[in-house]
């Protein structure tokens, strides 16, 4: 086996090598297959002690968002009995590490890279394991490498117990009393749930990520996503494109809010206020232990609920129509205009016993151990279709590389597949 799962003895000499690929989750994996296939000598390095990626990250109770028909790696479509369910953490990461078995993937776990620089016409790449040479690099790292918490945090009192989501595992974690989570994503929205059930008093904070439904013209959702980021432009639907994004920062938008756990489900933040749990505005400050929120309640649950009809709704119509696809016409969302009773802007976390802030706030970029001038001001590469202003640097798995679709298990293979041609071309 390949891969492996324990990290190397220190190397104390440049090690050279065709092509390096940093990032062992499901988009270096997936290129690792493409340049295999191309016959070209390459390397993976993965800075976590074992494989898995990300997913590992997430906490016990945590379910994949995406269908298992989703799990639709080069060369391995997923082959389990059970293409609509959703996949449990362990059995993601188990699902990723026999991949990485089943490609023959080389990859050297325990291996941080903390630099890379040009070298005479090549690369220079410094790691916790020595130095490597190489005549091309592929940046597949993701995107989840530095939580990201406002620096207002500082203000809470010392007794409250507070947890990026990265760091988050089980509700056992947390001290007893009520729980304040900050952000509607998906894991803002899917932790409020599994602390509810088990009894917690929750507040939760509310940002503007849509809402969107699980089953849509009679599939999950994900169905119609990937075909219409990937397939779109052949019809002339371009909407799940790069290029169709309002500007640069729109790449790092929440992903919409939705639930893979019990079979799959919408998540509605109506729904949650009125089984006991307690809404507010997006929250704007904290003064020890005052926190005080914006008053927008109604208007950001309107925009959470518009969100998918006057984006991604209307770009899954328009490829269901240009690829002539028989399917059940969309059924509107009953209206529901039902309110809380209005919560205070300021907020006594003593007053209201919050023990502890769960940080759903998402993560920043951090591509800073690249030493060569290809970012732009939000971290992200400079590229085209993954090409980068460098020859020999390559990035896939970003979010919105060139489409929705790009970070996504079962999309990331088409981005992989045009780096690795790009790669054995040179």
């Amino acid at each position: 086996m390949a891969a492996d799962l324990h990290a190397p003895a220190q190397q104390s000499h440049p090690l050279d090598i065709d092509t390096l690929i940093v990032g062992g989750g499901q988009a270096g994996l997936a290129t690792s297959y493409f340049l295999s296939r191309a016959g070209v000598e390459h390397q993976v390095l993965e800075r976590r002690a074992t494989l898995g990626g990300a997913w590992q990250d997430r906490w016990d109770a945590f379910v994949l968002n995406t269908p298992n028909f989703t799990l639709d790696l080069p060369g391995m479509p997923y082959p389990g009995p059970d293409p609509e369910a959703f996949m449990a953490r362990d059995d993601a990461v188990d699902y990723f590490r026999d991949y990485a078995r089943r490609i023959d993937a080389p990859v050297r776990t325990g291996t941080d890279v903390t630099r890379i620089s040009t070298s005479d016409g090549g690369f220079s790449v410094e790691t916790t394991d020595g130095t490597w040479r190489s005549r091309n690099v592929v940046l597949a790292t993701g995107a989840y490498q530095i939580p990201k918490i406002p620096p207002f945090a500082a203000g809470l009192p010392r007794s409250v117990l507070q947890l990026h989501t990265h760091e988050y595992r089980n509700p056992e974690q947390l001290p007893d009393g009520a729980v304040l989570i900050v952000g509607t994503g998906q894991s803002g929205g899917q932790i409020a749930e599994d602390l509810h059930a088990v009894g917690r008093q929750v507040h939760l904070a509310v940002s503007t990520c849509p809402e969107a439904p699980r089953r849509y013209r009679g599939q999950d959702v994900m169905y119609w996503v990937l075909l219409a980021g990937i397939h779109g432009p052949e019809y002339g639907v371009n909407a799940l494109r790069v290029g169709q994004l309002p500007s640069p920062a729109a790449r790092f938008a929440c992903n919409p809010l939705l639930s893979g756990t019990d079979g799959g489900h919408d998540v509605h933040l109506r729904a949650l206020g009125r089984q006991g749990i307690r809404l507010h505005g997006h929250l704007e400050a904290a003064d020890d232990g005052e926190l005080t929120f914006t008053d927008d309640l109604p208007e950001r649950l309107a925009t959470v609920e518009a969100g998918f009809g006057q984006r991604m709704g209307r770009a899954l119509d328009a490829y269901i129509a240009a690829a002539g696809i028989d399917a059940p016409e969309p059924r509107p969302a009953p209206a529901d205009d039902w309110l809380p009773a209005p919560e205070p802007a300021r907020l006594n976390l003593a007053a209201e016993n919050i023990t502890s802030v769960l940080w759903a706030t998402g993560y920043q970029l951090d591509l800073s151990f690249v030493d060569i001038p290809v970012l732009d001001a939000w971290s992200y590469p400079r590229h085209v279709r993954g090409v980068t202003e460098q020859p020999g640097l390559y990035v896939v798995g970003l979010p919105w590389l060139t489409g929705h679709y790009s970070s996504i298990v079962g999309g990331v293979g088409v981005d992989a597949e045009y780096v690795a041609e790009c790669v054995a071309g040179r």
